[in-house]
């Protein structure tokens, strides 16, 4: 089945879902429609069906990508920085910075990390996360783990990071180098070779971009004076990250 053809019985099945028809879209509307509808969807249970064309169309996109590999990149003391889509890498795994309640970003088409990766990876994701969870929400600072479904990572390693009201305090310091700090000692624990981390707590929870490359800096550094593996990949998205961590990396 094309890759039109996929979307549009995607689409019809989580219209009728909704109780509502599958609107008349042209094909360049269709992508968007489609993650759209899987941003908003409850995790309840779904069909075979659904799951077998999903997975079909998101392998079809990951493979019309372009990679890149953990292994080609430039390491100094296991350590490596690397600007762009962090799912588009091969890792052991890849960190989404998520919400407590790790259920993924609802809202449609959102250009947060955590809408990227769920839209990426499928609704299998929203159903493992909502199956640990249980209606509880995680303190910040930990992490939990899930397969990375249709993304090329093997894993995701889902973090919450401290979201910053005014000025940022010891206790948001904390939480944050724990995000780094508990996601090495589970990737350690699982005999991980490569991790990626994103820059956790900017953005929307409007942590400095300095100062959140310095707690992460200095807690890769910390671990990895003890711990050699796993190698870490920071990854920056925007130019301005790029240019920070390049100047902390240096010191």
């Amino acid at each position: 089945m094309d890759r039109i053809a996929l979307l549009d019985r995607l689409i019809e099945i989580l219209s009728a879902e909704r109780g509502e028809r599958a609107p008349r879209l042209n094909d360049e509307e269709k992508p968007d429609y489609f993650r759209a509808l899987c941003n908003v969807r409850a995790p309840r249970s779904v069909s075979e069906e659904f799951i077998r064309l999903q997975d079909e169309y998101l392998t079809d996109i990951k493979n019309s990508r372009m990679l890149t590999n953990t292994a080609d990149l430039d390491y100094t003391n296991g350590i490596a920085l690397w600007q762009g889509d962090i799912t588009t890498i091969v890792a052991d795994a890849i960190v989404n910075a998520g919400n407590p309640w790790l259920l993924g970003c609802f809202y449609p088409l959102h250009n947060c990390i955590d809408n990227v990766i769920h839209s990426a990876a499928g609704v299998e994701m929203r159903l493992k996360l909502n199956e640990m969870m249980k209606g509880v929400t995680d303190p910040n600072g930990s992490v939990r783990v899930t397969p990375g479904y249709n993304l090329p990572a093997k894993y995701v390693f889902h973090t919450v990071g401290p979201a910053i009201h005014g000025e940022v305090t010891d206790r948001d310091m904390a939480e944050l180098k724990s995000c780094y700090t508990s996601s090495l000692d589970e990737a350690e624990r699982m005999g991980l070779k490569t991790i990626v981390f994103p820059c956790i707590s900017t953005g929307e929870y409007r942590f400095p971009n300095r100062l959140a490359a310095s707690v992460a800096i200095d807690a890769v550094r910390g671990y990895k004076r003890k711990n050699p593996t796993p190698k870490v990949v920071f990854n920056v998205f925007k130019d301005i990250d790029k240019e920070i961590y390049e100047e902390l990396l240096k010191q």
